[in-house]
């Protein structure tokens, strides 16, 4: 068997994380592009598209990961994953959207969506505080979610956001086109962020950093990585549906997919170490978020600056706390 030194291992890592920076950022352009086409041609609105289609296909990336952590044995890196992700979708991702171009919306068009995903949050919290999610209990939330998509489906308006971008992108002529790009976005977000993450943990859980905070933050900033890309991407052509359907989906189907199907699949335990200040933190942000939104109802480039920020401190706490208490 062939060993490789540090330094062999490093370029390797460092190689697979630029490669799957790549992907991500392509993937996110196919799938915006595929997303924004197939809304227009199906009268689908696009915040629909975003919070169901776009969504589920950008937590592809959280679904394997916390399936393979808690099959592994390391439940703390499959719950952590899914809260750390939460809070870079708001903090991280639509904060760094924000700082390109800014995000407005109507209230009303929110409600049910932030209705949705503040109900989902607090399920989380019930079963993080019980000790464990049962394969039941994923059953019950994954019904909870095919329940909310139909229902979305049902009452989705076809009245569309008006875009000044003309250009539905190269190569999209036909809905079957269309559906190809996206399955080929949605293949290379997946093995980009897979990439990316497997050369971020190998250097995390090298300087000793517990798992759960790897998930919180390694693999969960990995993650988000196609939501970044996607949100970007949809910024640059001024889709603003698809740009909050995606992030309010994303932190939906992350709980109620991501954390059911894993409990589905085997029960998955909750690392007491997730209980403090991540768990809290994780509410918190969502909760404000909704607020903000249902009450003001615009992200400005001010804002998204005090976003990132923000995630900037939520990171740095999660390295220092372990010194703090020791």
């Amino acid at each position: 068997m062939i060993e490789l030194t540090t330094y062999e291992l490093f370029v390797l890592a460092a190689g697979a994380m630029a490669f799957g920076l790549y992907l991500l950022i392509k993937g996110g352009d196919w799938t915006i592009d595929a997303a924004v086409f197939m809304a227009e041609r199906t009268g689908l609105s696009p915040l629909f598209i975003g919070a169901t289609i776009v969504s589920f296909g950008t937590s592809v990336p959280e679904l394997f990961t916390s399936v393979n952590a808690n099959l592994s044995g390391y439940p703390g890196i499959a719950l952590g994953n899914v809260l750390g992700s939460n809070v870079a979708n708001i903090l991280l991702v639509l904060g760094a959207t924000a700082f390109v171009f800014s995000v407005t919306a109507s209230p009303k068009h929110l409600i049910k969506d932030l209705a949705m995903m503040l109900f989902a949050t607090g399920i989380m919290v019930y079963g993080m505080l019980s000790g464990s999610f049962s394969q039941v209990f994923g059953l019950i939330m994954f019904a909870i979610l095919a329940t909310f998509v139909f229902y979305q489906y049902k009452t989705d308006s076809i009245e569309l956001e008006e875009d000044d971008d003309d250009d539905a992108g190269p190569g999209i002529s036909t809905m079957k086109g269309a559906a190809l790009v996206l399955l080929g976005g949605l293949a290379a977000l997946a093995v980009g962020s897979e990439l990316l993450v497997k050369g971020a943990v190998q250097t995390g859980t090298a300087i000793g950093v517990p798992e759960a905070v790897i998930g919180m933050t390694v693999v969960a900033f990995g993650t988000s990585l196609p939501e970044l890309s996607t949100c970007i991407a949809a910024a640059r052509k001024q889709s603003v549906g698809l740009i909050l359907g995606n992030i309010i989906g994303s932190n939906t189907f992350n709980i109620l997919s991501i954390i059911a199907l894993t409990a589905i699949i085997a029960p998955l335990d909750v690392d007491p170490v997730l209980l403090g200040m991540e768990l809290w933190a994780t509410v918190a942000v969502a909760v404000l978020f909704a607020i903000w939104m249902l009450t003001v109802g615009r992200l400005t480039r001010p804002m998204g600056i005090v976003m990132m920020a923000a995630y900037v401190v939520f990171i740095a706490v999660q390295y220092l706390q372990p010194q703090m208490v020791t």
